[in-house]
């Protein structure tokens, strides 16, 4: 008995199938060949919208990239200005050390040849401290 149900179902079926495509074609607006070439002119028409699309988005990722470009470019000028200038201040600070330490150097020694002829002299005349 489920054998002949599913028999049954199955022949209701194709039967449905049959009278949907006899109900589509004597009510379909327009002859097959009319439809064919409706579709076919829609999907050339999708087509050469999706090259035009595509024709503008590498068109705008060209954009970019020279833009990217440019502005990397950018960065790195004004890095190495700053990689420059801190260069230019460093040197500064090395020279502005290098006097200090001589002049520093300067007045130690000064201060020791003082000291040496202070004890010469103090040494020399036999008065002890």
């Amino acid at each position: 008995m489920a054998d002949e149900n599913k028999i049954q179902g199955l022949a209701w079926f194709l039967a449905g199938l049959g009278i949907g495509a006899l109900v589509g074609v004597l009510y379909a607006p327009k002859s097959g060949k009319e439809t064919r070439d409706d579709l076919v002119s829609g999907a050339r028409e999708g087509t050469e919208y999706l090259r035009a699309r595509t024709r503008q988005a590498a068109e705008g990722m060209g954009t970019l990239v020279d833009r990217s470009k440019d502005q990397v470019g950018e960065y790195v000028d004004r890095g190495r200005e700053v990689v420059d200038r801190g260069r230019a201040q460093w040197e500064e600070f090395v020279e502005r050390g290098k006097s200090l330490v001589t002049e520093q150097t300067g007045r130690v020694t000064a201060a020791v040849d003082a000291g040496r002829q202070a004890y010469k002299s103090t040494a020399g005349t036999g008065t002890e401290l």
